[in-house]
């Protein structure tokens, strides 16, 4: 496998030119920025016409991943990929064509072939697709042993629109999964937060899909603001990044994060990035940046485990676009540790998203996440 990232700003223009040899056969290229860089730059023309063989797949984002540890805003991330021994095959739907999400997933799933199927990375609409359902239909159908990682695309703290590439131009409502192939492909993946839950568990005891009403009977949200107290309930804005919820099931090993993304003041509801089941117990949750930076240091050991031999040769990260509304100016940081787990010959990519897909463990249940740092790596050995 060989691997070459080239970015653009609005400032410096291209960071350089792509070697002709990954012009002419790069299987798989990936392009991360923002909605504005995207539309602006008309990008997908402009790869196509440099890589007409190639697969090119890509979403708008929170920020852009740079392979030096850099977080970049406004910016295009482009990572060309040179299989040796390996190849990709894709499968992109619009969301609007289904019913639920659950059945975009398992529609997405069909369009892949199975022989051969190695690991599936999948690339969402951020707004259109309730992510939680979308990897119930996927790991529903995806065989034993195949592992399923990605994320959903951003548009920076608008949450505007988001935008897809299938190996097509950049579209809104679309999902797009990719299927790597090959004997010789090792793969790994780890995701972490870094928050930590206070107060007492509480029952769920009304909630439709990411919309939460009740704990214990009583309004999630004049709980929620209880626990947050009046100053920080008055900016609540910023501070539901803060203290998002977790929850867990019986069965769970670990609870999920749930980011609050939307606040009803005359209904008392709350909308999460991702289902809230009844029944289920819920938590407060905090944090700081130096637990996000820990997390973020615990999710590249995990990535990294299946290459103690030094042979990680690419790292996608997919970041919570809540991590870095936190961290703020610190929010390299989180990158550097990741840098310093893995080592200096990975190839780094990524971008922020607003939500993370990636199992517990090494083939453990698949989640959706919110508040993570989740990390694909890669290798042809």
């Amino acid at each position: 496998m060989k691997i070459v990232n080239q970015h653009w700003t609005a400032d410096e223009g291209w960071s350089g030119s792509f070697p002709q040899e990954f012009l002419e056969n790069a299987q798989l290229v990936f392009i991360f920025g923002s909605r504005k860089s995207i539309c602006g730059q008309n990008i997908y023309s402009q790869l196509r016409q440099e890589f007409p063989n190639s697969t090119l797949v890509g979403c708008s984002t929170s920020g852009e991943i740079l392979n030096d540890s850099q977080v970049l805003e406004d910016s295009l991330v482009v990572t060309a990929i040179l299989f040796e021994h390996s190849h990709v095959d894709y499968c992109v739907l619009p969301s609007s064509d289904f019913e639920t999400s659950y059945q975009l997933g398992v529609e997405l799933v069909a369009g892949l072939p199975k022989e051969g199927l190695v690991h599936a990375f999948v690339l969402s609409d951020g707004l259109t697709v309730n992510g939680s359902q979308l990897v119930e239909g996927i790991m529903g159908k995806l065989p034993g042993g195949v592992g399923l990682t990605g994320g959903l695309a951003g548009d920076g703290t608008d949450f505007c629109e988001t935008l897809i590439c299938g190996n097509r131009d950049f579209e809104v409502g679309k999902v797009v999964i990719l299927g790597f192939y090959g004997t010789r492909l090792k793969v790994g993946y780890g995701s972490l937060g870094g928050f930590v839950p206070f107060g007492p568990e509480r029952h769920v005891t009304k909630s439709e899909g990411n919309v939460l009403y009740q704990l214990d009977g009583q309004s999630a949200l004049d709980l929620y603001k209880n626990y947050l107290g009046p100053e920080k309930s008055e900016n609540l804005s910023y501070n539901q990044f803060l203290f998002p919820l977790s929850y867990r099931t019986e069965g769970m090993k670990r609870e999920v994060v749930r980011t609050v993304l939307a606040i009803n003041e005359d209904e008392k509801t709350m909308t999460f990035a991702g289902d809230i089941p009844e029944g289920s117990l819920a938590r407060l949750m905090k944090t700081n940046n130096f637990r996000l930076v820990e997390g973020a240091h615990n999710a590249a050991n995990m990535a990294n485990e299946r290459f103690l031999d030094n042979s990680m040769q690419l790292a996608i990260l997919v970041s919570c676009v809540g991590r870095k509304i936190v961290m703020r100016q610190r929010i390299d940081e989180e990158i550097e540790e990741v840098r310093e787990v893995v080592g200096e010959s990975p190839v780094l990519t990524g971008f922020y998203s607003y939500g993370e897909i990636a199992h517990f463990q090494q083939f453990g249940s698949c989640e959706f996440h919110n508040q993570t740092m989740t990390i694909t790596s890669f290798s042809e050995i």
